[in-house]
C-alpha cells in the first residue's frame, strides 16, 4: 500500500523513472528536491522506498528546472515556487540579476587576460605575479564590497569595511585594469557613499566615473555611459539637488534605451527605478 501524501488514484501516479523524462529533471535531482522539500513525491511505498508523482506536479517541477537553468540558487528557487508577493519575486530575481551580471563581469576579466596569451603577445612563464595579483583582488575586492552594501543591518565596523573594500578594489585596478575597470571602479566607490549617506564623496567620485568614460568611449561597454550619468543621479538625490538629479537620470534612461543586450538594459532600469 502506497503512503498517500494527496488523495489520488494509483493510475494517476507515475514512476520517478518517468515524471523525469516528462520533466526533464534527473532521479538525483528529484530525490535531492524531495529532500529539501522543495518538490516531494506525491506518494512513497513504504517498503521499497520508491517514489511517484502525480501529473498535477509536472508544472511545479518544469519551474524548477526553469528556475535551475537560469543559475537561481535552490534557496531562492523555493521562494518563488512557494510565494505569491510580486513584490517579493521581483526582489529575488533582480537580486539574481545583479549577483549575475557581476559574475559576467569576472569572466571578462578572464577572457580578457587569457587572450593575450592565446594570440602569443603575452608570455605564460613571463606574466608579473604582481599583476595576476592586482587583479585577483581588484575582484574580490569589489564582489566583497558589492556583498556588504546589499547586507542589511550592516554594523559600524562594516561600514568601514565597506569603505576600504570599496577604495581597495579600486586601487587594484588602477594598477592593471583598463579605463572601463577603472571607470567601474569610480562607479562602485560613488555607490557605496550613497549607500551611505555621504553625498559629497559620492559626487566626487561619480564625477570621475563620467570623466573616464567620456575620455575612453572606445573602451567602454554601451552600458558604462549610462550607468555614470545613474550614480550622478543618485548622488546628486541624496544631496539634495533634484534638478541635477533629474538630469542625469532623463540622460541615463535616453542612453539606456541604446544598449544592445536587453540583459544589460534590464539592469540599468531596474537600478533606475530605485532613484
Amino acid at each position: 500500500m502506497l503512503r498517500r501524501m494527496d488523495t489520488l488514484e494509483t493510475s494517476e501516479l507515475m514512476t520517478i523513472g518517468r515524471f523525469a523524462r516528462i520533466t526533464g529533471l534527473t532521479v538525483k535531482a528529484l530525490r535531492h528536491y524531495d529532500e529539501l522539500g522543495l518538490l516531494r513525491p506525491a506518494a512513497v511505498d513504504p517498503q521499497t522506498g520508491y517514489r511517484s508523482y502525480s501529473s498535477d506536479q509536472v508544472r511545479r517541477a518544469e519551474r524548477i528546472r526553469m528556475l535551475r537553468r537560469l543559475g537561481l540558487p535552490l534557496d531562492d528557487v523555493a521562494t518563488l515556487v512557494e510565494s505569491e508577493d510580486p513584490a517579493l519575486i521581483h526582489r529575488v530575481l533582480v537580486d539574481h540579476q545583479r549577483r549575475t551580471a557581476i559574475r559576467s563581469a569576472e569572466l571578462k576579466v578572464v577572457l580578457q587576460g587569457l587572450q593575450p596569451l592565446i594570440d602569443g603577445k603575452e608570455s605564460v612563464m613571463s606574466t608579473p605575479v604582481e599583476a595576476i595579483d592586482h587583479r585577483r583582488l581588484g575582484v574580490d575586492l569589489f564582489n566583497k564590497a558589492w556583498t556588504l552594501m546589499e547586507k542589511a543591518g550592516r554594523t559600524e565596523a562594516e561600514d568601514d569595511e565597506l569603505v576600504h573594500c570599496a577604495h581597495a578594489s579600486a586601487y587594484h585596478w588602477l594598477h592593471v585594469g583598463t579605463p572601463a575597470n577603472r571607470a567601474r571602479s569610480e562607479w562602485q566607490c560613488s555607490r557605496m557613499y550613497t549607500v551611505l549617506g555621504r553625498a559629497e564623496p559620492a559626487l566626487h567620485h561619480a564625477r570621475r566615473c563620467l570623466e573616464l568614460c567620456e575620455s575612453n568611449p572606445d573602451a567602454l561597454e554601451d552600458w558604462d555611459m549610462p550607468f555614470a550619468h545613474e550614480a550622478l543621479a543618485r548622488a546628486y538625490g541624496i544631496a539634495g539637488d533634484d534638478e541635477e538629479a533629474s538630469r542625469h537620470a532623463a540622460l541615463a534612461g535616453e542612453l539606456g534605451g541604446r544598449i544592445a543586450d536587453p540583459e544589460e538594459r534590464q539592469l540599468l532600469e531596474a537600478d533606475l527605478a530605485t532613484l
